[in-house]
């Protein structure tokens, strides 16, 4: 059965450069997450990754640029965006039938972050584009930030909203007073990611994004990143909102949700309860989550799903949301 990975990233040397001539380790702490090992296998995009993914049963692998992106740069990330566009491009040239793409946007330029959303999908044959939550200090429901969003909508491709680090304040509010190594895990993966990913989601819900773009796709990774925990405690926000529908139809309606490697059974039940099974999508968070073992593979063979549902986990899913066609899937 074919398995395709939907969050798997990669780096640039160009941007990881630019990054630190930025001094951005010093904001954001997840910027040192990305060394090591860690770094080679977010640098290769060749043999080792392609190694790696048969390991562990990955059939495809969806790349996209890992977090912080280029959400701190400003005219600049036009120039830094089009060129690692153009690298993933030849890329996924090289392996077409193991390789796919997501855009990289200079998302503090918004109007050339949709001219360039387009150029990857209609030129490069992107399937979509992810986004990494706020951009400076502006929440991504932002009227700035709206070229973005209806350029996705317009090519009928979809966002993976990413998680990346809470605002300085909000972190030394909340995620402070420890040693230094563990302020910066409880800002990242230990939670902060996860809930500044859920609150930008339900952010654009709230703005009326998905009554303007109905026809929007918004993809949350690691199980949807505590939204889908708290739905019945969102949708009590109904009779304030004065939004055209329930919160409930929004996560049934634009949203899909993805596994980021937390192979979880209990996790993706919760999931399918509240999206259903034709919004599962699978991932593997590669490099982050990467497991030796045949790790992914095993999960779907084990995840509680019938053979159907695990195909539309598996690959079918992604095809149907991204208009590829489904023959020889199998």
């Amino acid at each position: 059965m074919k398995l395709i990975g939907i969050e798997e990233h990669f780096l640039t040397v160009e941007i990881r450069d630019a990054w630190h001539s930025l001094q951005l380790e010093a904001l954001d702490p997840s910027v040192a997450f990305h060394s090591g090992a860690i770094e080679g296998r977010l640098l290769d995009l060749a043999e080792k990754r392609l190694v790696l993914m048969d390991e562990t049963g990955l059939d495809v692998q969806v790349l996209s640029l890992t977090t912080p992106g280029l959400h701190d740069f400003g005219a600049e990330s036009v120039t830094l965006a089009r060129r690692a566009n153009d690298l993933l491009a030849e890329a996924v040239a090289r392996n077409p039938t193991r390789f796919q793409a997501l855009a990289t946007l200079p998302v503090a330029m918004p109007e050339e972050a949709a001219e360039e959303l387009d150029r990857c999908v209609r030129t490069l044959g992107f399937k979509g584009t992810m986004l990494c939550g706020r951009v400076g200090a502006r929440n991504l429901d932002h009227p700035d930030l709206m070229p973005i969003f209806d350029c996705a909508h317009t090519l009928r491709v979809p966002i993976l909203l990413h998680p990346r680090v809470p605002a300085v304040a909000v972190r030394d509010a909340y995620y402070s007073g420890f040693k230094p190594q563990v302020n910066a895990a409880f800002a990242t993966y230990g939670l902060g990611w996860h809930y500044d990913a859920g609150i930008q989601f339900i952010r654009l819900v709230l703005s009326g994004l998905f009554d303007r773009l109905p026809a929007l796709q918004v993809i949350l990774g690691h199980w949807g990143e505590l939204v889908v925990f708290y739905a019945e405690r969102l949708a009590a926000m109904d009779s304030v909102s004065g939004l055209a529908h329930s919160m409930s139809t929004y996560l049934r309606r634009n949203l899909y949700l993805t596994a980021s490697g937390m192979f979880l059974p209990h996790y993706l039940a919760r999931a399918r309860e509240v999206v259903g099974e034709d919004r599962l999508l699978f991932s593997t968070d590669f490099p982050y989550q990467y497991r030796q073992g045949g790790d992914a593979k095993r999960f779907l063979e084990n995840c509680g799903l019938t053979d159907s549902a695990k195909a539309q986990f598996a690959h079918g899913n992604w095809m149907r949301l991204t208009g590829d066609s489904p023959e020889n899937s199998e």
